[in-house]
């Protein structure tokens, strides 16, 4: 009931249809997309906090260390592209990393404007602590495979065409 009354509101404000007895129905919270996103992103940032707080880390830092683990080395571009974050966001998480030793930074020897985000071997080895941080947040919210899948793609698509907008800009 509650899912089909909001793909009809949702239907309703993404396609032009108002309600004609109420005006403001679409300032209403209940029929924000927008909000169930933003509340259920603090929540999973909550529920990560205490694991990654066993790893001396940030919901932050730890995503720039997810892409490092696979990457190995990349340069600061291809990090705020990767992480939809902005250089100024960008660099003072660097700074703390690199203070813990997980990762080097420096200067790009053929172009110093570009900078290159190494991950060291205290990095490497933090990547084996943070191995139960996924499994342990996949059991704390109780969706199929099928629905987490399917959630996966629509937060992916929104993404994606962004991103796209982003680039003929």
């Amino acid at each position: 009931m509650r899912y089909n009354a909001f793909r009809q509101i949702a239907r309703d404000m993404f396609f032009g249809v108002k309600n004609m007895n109420d005006k403001y129905a679409s300032l209403r919270l209940k029929n924000q997309l927008c909000f169930p996103l933003y509340a259920v992103s603090n929540l999973i940032t909550r529920k990560y906090k205490p694991l990654l707080d066993k790893l001396d880390l940030t919901y932050t830092q730890y995503i720039v260390m997810m892409v490092l683990w696979e990457e190995k080395q990349v340069n600061e571009k291809f990090l705020c592209e990767a992480l939809c974050l902005k250089t100024n966001t960008l660099t003072p998480l660097l700074k703390k990393l690199e203070e813990k030793g997980y990762v080097k930074k420096e200067k790009d020897k053929s172009d110093e404007r570009n900078l290159v985000i190494t991950l060291t071997k205290e990095g490497e080895k933090l990547q084996d602590k943070a191995l139960c941080v996924p499994e342990t947040i996949a059991r704390e919210f109780h969706l199929s495979p099928e629905e987490a899948m399917g959630l996966y793609r629509t937060l992916y698509k929104i993404l994606d065409e962004e991103k796209g907008r982003e680039k003929k800009q």
